[in-house]
């Protein structure tokens, strides 16, 4: 790495740590903290492209067998309980309780030969999200996240929202290690998959002003408009800081309201993406499947309001236990909507050739079904999906073997995978950061999956 590299991006560690103990790394992290700690990189660190990402982490490890590359001429006990259906791709099957994916499948591609080494879950998702192995506690990054080096890099997108956010909360794997408090992910907490009022967390704005104990979505748009009213009256906005301003602006701005207003869908795409949770209360406990279709939905309303990289928690596909009933009843129906209607939407909407959509877990499942009709961990072979920007629809890189247990051919990695997403974001996989004195690239490994454009 030439020394002026190394020289800058010194630099840049030293303007981050600064930063870090001006806003208080030990405080509770709001939008204000994460907005001064961000300013002292963003005249380094300008935007450079208007791509973004939507992440769809299906943790607990999604079976490929059940999902995008089924076995059906395997014997039973590898094969399971579900067949294959054709797409409308020739040639290309999935599994046959993802029909309405089947009928798009032009619309988006499969890897079918990623592998790694570690079953454990939080192990997996440290490997998935930065490319790295994890330390002594899986739980804990040592290493940024991709969203967390999206942010490093690019800063925001649009100055009114975030540029990494998690719906709804931080997952292993997804925090922003040696990067700092700037480049954490910000958390929406509000979760639009639980049942009634969907509220904003209290974030600290300005003294005496927050939002607290908030009612349902209506209420806070009008609280918004009374508080900005209020603020401007008794001087509190002038008497803040620019960052308060700053958070101030991006909660209270038209676009931000737009993007969190849920009520602001039609009730026909909310339905097409999957039950809303004040239609069905108990959604969230039926065969441990959880209605994150409402989370999908409010990804595309952030990326599309500006944000560059949302990750949804699809959580918990880890079906040891009547695996199959869980995945007929509960996941794939559900995956399959919610799915397809993302893909629909940005499609519609003009998102897709700018929004790369990238749904994986941390491993797969093991080729043998076990004695509980389940299928347990097994990072040895498993399958991703991939669509928007670059990648082309219809495309089936690599595969497994007849058993669904190893790559057969064109073997793929997550770094691959994660070079991917950075080339379509603009970011520089070979640029260094700065770790207890040590360089540490972007990736260890890894190359964009030229296969898929």
């Amino acid at each position: 790495m030439p020394a002026n590299r190394i020289g800058c991006d010194q630099f840049r560690q030293t303007l981050d740590r600064r930063a870090a103990v001006k806003v208080g790394a030990l405080g509770a992290l709001s939008l204000p903290n994460l907005l001064r700690a961000a300013e002292a990189r963003r005249a380094v660190n300008k935007p450079t492209r208007t791509n973004n990402v939507i992440l769809l982490w299906m943790r607990g490890g999604p079976s490929q067998h059940e999902t995008w590359d089924p076995k059906p001429d395997a014997p039973a006990e590898v094969k399971g309980e579900f067949g294959a259906t054709s797409t409308n791709v020739p040639g290309v099957q999935i599994c046959d309780l993802l029909p309405m994916s089947a009928k798009i499948m032009d619309k988006w591609s499969i890897v079918r030969s990623l592998h790694h080494h570690d079953a454990g879950h939080s192990a997996g998702d440290q490997i998935c999200f930065t490319g790295y192995n994890s330390g002594p506690n899986p739980d804990t990054n040592i290493h940024p996240s991709i969203g967390s080096v999206v942010s490093k890099q690019l800063g925001h997108l649009s100055t009114e929202m975030p540029p990494y956010v998690m719906i709804p909360r931080l997952l292993p794997g997804a925090n922003s290690a040696y990067l700092g408090v700037a480049h954490k992910p910000f958390e929406t907490q509000a979760d639009p998959a639980q049942p009634g009022p969907f509220k904003l967390p209290n974030f600290n704005l300005a003294d005496g002003v927050t939002f607290d104990q908030v009612g349902d979505r209506k209420g806070l748009l009008t609280r918004f408009d009374t508080m900005r009213r209020d603020a401007d009256k008794t001087g509190q906005l002038d008497a803040s800081d620019k960052f308060q301003q700053r958070a101030w602006e991006i909660l209270t701005s038209p676009t931000a309201r737009e993007a969190f207003d849920l009520d602001k869908e039609p009730t026909k795409v909310r339905e097409r993406y999957g039950l809303m949770p004040a239609f069905d209360p108990k959604a969230a406990d039926r065969c441990g499947a959880p209605n994150w279709a409402q989370r999908m939905l409010l990804a595309r309303r952030l990326v599309e309001a500006g944000t560059r990289i949302v990750t949804v928690d699809l959580r918990w596909w880890d079906t040891h236990v009547k695996g199959f009933e869980s995945m007929k009843l509960g996941f794939l129906p559900r995956w399959d909507r919610a799915f397809t209607a993302l893909m629909e939407d940005l499609e519609t909407r003009g998102l897709l050739e700018t929004t790369m959509v990238l749904a994986w877990g941390e491993f797969g499942r093991t080729p043998k079904v076990n004695n509980n009709a389940g299928r347990d961990h097994y990072p040895n072979v498993f399958s991703a999906a991939l669509a928007g920007g670059a990648i082309k629809g219809g495309r089936v890189v690599g595969s497994s073997d007849s058993n669904g247990a190893f790559p057969k051919a064109n073997p793929k990695t997550p770094q691959d995978v994660l070079a991917t997403v950075y080339r379509h974001l603009g970011v520089d996989t070979e640029a260094q950061y700065m770790n207890n004195g040590r360089p540490i690239p972007v990736l260890p490994s890894g190359k964009p999956i030229d296969e898929l454009c």
